[in-house]
C-alpha cells in the first residue's frame, strides 16, 4: 500500500526572530503572522520503503504501464518509458519524442542517468530494478497487490494525484469506476459460474481468487466454477479435459501471444477441439475473449480499469 504525506516547510523560525529583534519599540507596528512557504515535496510509502519526492516533478521516467495510462488520464506527462510493446490507446508514447527506457526488466541506465529525472516509477515487473534507479533519481514501486487488486488500484492511482497534485481529477476518475464496478458486479453475481485461463504458446494456464486476474471472482463476484487453483502470477497448468471436468458455465480467456505481439496459435485456436466443445461455456456460446492488452498488459490504470470492467459488464450480458 502506497501513501503520501505533504511535508510543509515553514519560514516561522525567520520571523520569529524578527519579532523579538524589534519587541523592545513599542511604537512598531506589529509584526505580521507568520507565513508558511508552498510545499515542494512529499513523502511517498510505497511497498520498497518511503521516498522523498518532488511535488510536480518535472522529468518523470515510468517503467510501469499501468502509471503512465494513469498518468495519462490525468493529463500529466511522461518523458521516458519503455516503448517494448506499448499498447495501442498509448501509442504517442513511443514516438521519438518520448525517452526509449530500455525494457520492463532490463533499463537502460545510461540513458535513465542521462535523462536527469525528478521521478521514476517502477510497478511489479520492474521491481527489481527499484534499488539501483534509486541511485539515479527518486524512485517509488507502486507494485499492485493481486490479492487487494481494486483497493490496490485506488491507492496507487491515488498516490499520482498526490504527487501530481490532480487529487480532484483522481477523485472524479474513481467515482466514475466505482459506478461501472457496482453495474458490473451485477451482472458477474449472477452469470454462473466462471473459470479464468490463458493460452500462452499452445500451453493453457488457470486463474483462482487471489491471482492476477483473481480479482474479476474476489471482487466482481464472478462464482469460480473450481476453488483449488493454484493463486499464482502465472496461473496453473491446465489441460482441456480439466477445462471439461471443471464444465464452466462462462470462459473467459486471456491471450498472452496477442499481447506481448508473439505469433503463433491463437486463443481461439487453442481452445477450439472436441474436448473444450464439450463444456457448458462453449455450448451456449459463452466464451469470452478478453482484450488481453488491459488484462495483461497494463493490468491496472485508469484507461485500463475502465476498458475490462466495461468488457466484463458487456460481455456477461
Amino acid at each position: 500500500m502506497t501513501h503520501a504525506r505533504t511535508r510543509i516547510f515553514s519560514l516561522g523560525i525567520l520571523a520569529l526572530s524578527g519579532a523579538l529583534a524589534l519587541s523592545g519599540c513599542a511604537s512598531a507596528p506589529a509584526e505580521p503572522a507568520p507565513t508558511k512557504a508552498a510545499a515542494t515535496e512529499i513523502d511517498v510509502e510505497h511497498v520498497q520503503g518511503t521516498t522523498e519526492v518532488p511535488l510536480n516533478p518535472e522529468t518523470v521516467i515510468t517503467f510501469d504501464m499501468a502509471s503512465l495510462d494513469t498518468l495519462d488520464a490525468l493529463g500529466v506527462k511522461v518523458d521516458g518509458l519503455p516503448q517494448q510493446n506499448v499498447p495501442e490507446y498509448l501509442s504517442e508514447y513511443a514516438g521519438e519524442e518520448y525517452l526509449n527506457a530500455g525494457t520492463l526488466f532490463e533499463p537502460d541506465y545510461e540513458a535513465v542517468n542521462a535523462a536527469e529525472p525528478d521521478l521514476i516509477i517502477v510497478a511489479n515487473r520492474s521491481a527489481a530494478a527499484y534499488e539501483e534507479l534509486s541511485k539515479i533519481a527518486p524512485t517509488i514501486d507502486l507494485t499492485l497487490d493481486w490479492e487487494n487488486y481494486l483497493p490496490s488500484f485506488r491507492t496507487n492511482v491515488e498516490t499520482l494525484g498526490e504527487i501530481f497534485e490532480k487529487q480532484d481529477e483522481a477523485t472524479t476518475a474513481l467515482e466514475e469506476i466505482d459506478g461501472k464496478i457496482e453495474e458490473a458486479k451485477e451482472q458477474a453475481t449472477d452469470a454462473g459460474t466462471g473459470l479464468i485461463v490463458m493460452t500462452n504458446a499452445g500451453e493453457i494456464t488457470a486463474y483462482g481468487s487471489g491471482s492476477r486476474f483473481g480479482w474479476l471472482h474476489d471482487e466482481l463476484g464472478l462464482t469460480p466454477a473450481i476453488d483449488d487453483v493454484d493463486a499464482a502470477t502465472h496461473g496453473d497448468p491446465v489441460s482441456p479435459e480439466f477445462i471439461l471436468e471443471t464444465n464452466p458455465d462462462w470462459l473467459l480467456v486471456i491471450d498472452r501471444d496477442a499481447a506481448i505481439g508473439e505469433s503463433g496459435s491463437t486463443a481461439r485456436q487453442v481452445l477450439d477441439n472436441e474436448v473444450i466443445a464439450g463444456t457448458t461455456a462453449w455450448q451456449n456460446d459463452q466464451v469470452l475473449y478478453l482484450d488481453s492488452v488491459p488484462f495483461y498488459v497494463v493490468m491496472s490504470g485508469l484507461g485500463a480499469v475502465n476498458q475490462m470492467v466495461d468488457q466484463i459488464t458487456d460481455g456477461l450480458k
